[in-house]
């Protein structure tokens, strides 16, 4: 064949990281059948969806059986009733989103890695270690990237860097993935003077905003300025459960403006043009999930994962080792034992104990040393891996 390929697919790392953790996983499991492993390393929930959801897309299915209530094609950006509750729940920590300024998908990590399609060559500042889809869609861009070290003197807070770079794509997460540190807000007013100062956009990341305890931001738009330097990116997959329904959505403010074209305008031809929107019974679930009574079920959910999460972190204390995260995220990010590199520790936490986490590397150079566990497990399994854990650590 003669045709061209796009090439910045030869700069990705061979091996998506939860693919070799599928692999390590399912070798060790052929050769040692006999004891369960316990998973705690994909952060994939295992609570089934809240009675509010189920009921709302069970009452959009019978809809969707009748002639006079059937939904053929969604609107490209969402339904009028989901997007008023998004702009009401944003309404709830003091911001005001418009309803013309969020446009819904089928996940954030979609739109994370879709976010690019808009952009030219830009110079690309992202925190280290840090979530793969933002590096992995910005390589494949062909985008150079240059990245923020977090580490353990700044609390994997990372400030902005002293050495301004113009025009830059900026991405955060808080709650972070993988580390669960949670900017407060004058972490987050350094980032936007920064965006504003340089003329730079911040590409925000708020999908564990739910599990935020305290006086600490839940929104970009929590920050005076956010609105002139920030595009920000949600889900339903960890606050309502939908890993297996898909539905997010993304906030473009209409202020935002580069040489006179409105972003807003460029990601909503993007989304007309490369997606044909969430399904009607999807949407519905999801505004139940916004509802007084469906949102209040689903903090029930939170509930559970983040008392997981104090069950592991309790264990971690006792043992004495640095961590962060698990108070206001679901994950837990822990320094490696005994001068163990990630996936060393990964091995031997698989290998002396059954249990399956992420390492650290797989986020990047300054995850060396770390390693990652979610609380999205069961209740069983959490305890199961805490008992296994505290013989082996």
């Amino acid at each position: 064949m003669r045709i061209k390929l796009n090439c910045n697919y030869q700069n990705l790392k061979k091996n998506y990281l939860f693919s070799e953790i599928a692999r390590r996983v399912a070798e060790y499991g052929a050769s040692n059948p006999p004891r369960r492993i316990v998973r705690l390393g994909i952060g994939d929930v295992t609570l089934p969806l809240t009675p509010s959801v189920t009921r709302a897309m069970e009452n959009a299915v019978a809809e969707m059986g009748k002639k006079e209530t059937f939904q053929g094609y969604p609107p490209s950006f969402g339904y009028d009733f989901l997007l008023s509750a998004i702009s009401a729940h944003y309404a709830a920590y003091g911001a005001d989103i418009g309803t013309d300024e969020i446009f819904v998908s089928d996940g954030a990590k979609s739109d994370a890695g879709n976010i690019t399609d808009i952009f030219g060559s830009n110079p690309v500042l992202i925190t280290d270690p840090v979530y793969p889809v933002y590096y992995d869609s910005n390589v494949m861009a062909g985008n150079g990237v240059t990245f923020v070290p977090a580490n353990r003197q700044n609390g994997f807070l990372p400030p902005p860097p002293a050495e301004k770079t113009e025009g830059a794509l900026i991405y955060l997460c808080s709650p972070n993935n993988p580390t669960g540190a949670v900017y407060d807000k004058a972490g987050l007013k350094a980032w936007v003077d920064y965006a504003l100062e340089t003329g730079s956009l911040i590409i925000f990341d708020s999908a564990y905003e739910a599990y935020i305890k305290g006086g600490l931001p839940h929104t970009i738009y929590q920050i005076e300025g956010a609105r002139d330097c920030a595009i920000e990116i949600c889900s339903f997959s960890k606050t309502a459960g939908f890993t297996g329904v898909r539905c997010s959505w993304t906030v473009v403010p209409r202020g935002l403006a580069s040489g006179g074209v409105r972003i807003a305008e460029l990601w909503a031809r993007r989304q007309a043009t490369k997606f044909n929107g969430v399904s009607y019974i999807v949407q519905r679930g999801a505004e139940a999930a916004l509802s007084e009574k469906g949102y209040s079920e689903c903090m029930e959910l939170v509930g559970y994962y983040m008392e997981n999460a104090r069950v592991i972190a309790e264990l971690l204390n006792k043992k004495g080792i640095y961590y962060t995260g698990g108070v206001c995220a679901p994950y837990i990010w822990m320094q490696c034992q005994d001068g163990l590199d990630s996936w060393s520790f990964f091995d031997k936490l698989l290998k002396e104990a059954q249990v399956v986490g992420t390492p650290g590397a797989g986020f990047g150079a300054n995850g060396e040393g770390f390693f990652r566990l979610t609380a999205f497990g069961t209740r069983e399994d959490t305890y199961e891996a805490v008992r296994r854990l505290d013989a082996v650590l």
